[in-house]
Order: structure tokens, then sequence, then C-alpha cells
């Protein structure tokens, strides 16, 4: 059994998440790992669990909040529910 990094939970379905920066975490739940390592939105402080949007190399968890913080944001479309032209 291995320990959580962020609970201290010992459990022993603990999985490993090795960084690109060669960091080792031990979580007990994707919950804990999120809380651990998800980026946070530049805009609205959630943590971005998926694609999320990358502008001028600042993160967001939406279109919404990147065109709310972006002088560029005008341009980003948010291709989620839109139909094909």
């Amino acid at each position: 059994m291995a320990r959580c990094d962020v609970c201290g939970n010992d459990y022993r379905l603990s999985f490993e998440i090795r960084t690109t920066s060669g960091d080792t975490h031990t979580f007990d739940s994707f919950e804990c790992a999120i809380h651990r390592l998800a980026p946070v939105c530049e805009h609205c402080g959630c943590k971005i669990v998926g694609h999320g949007v990358e502008v001028s190399g600042r993160f967001y968890c939406c279109a919404h909040c990147a065109r709310r913080a972006e002088p560029d944001g005008a341009e980003i479309k948010d291709a989620a529910g839109t139909p094909p032209s």
C-alpha cells in the first residue's frame, strides 16, 4: 500500500504519476491527483480538467474565460456545440 500525497490515505489501489519534470506523486484517487497537479484557470481560478485553452502561454478553463482575460481573446472560438459549417 502507498500513502496519498494529498490526503494521506494509505490505500491498496493507490497509483503513481510521473511528471515531465521527473517528479513522482502518489494518489489514492483522481480527485487528489487533480487537486495537486491540474493547472488553474488564470481568469476564474477553477482547476482545468480537460483540454482548456492556451493563449500566449496562459491557461484558461474555457474559451469564455480566455476571451474575457486576453486582448486577443475575441479570436478564440469555442467549438463545443457548434454545428459544422
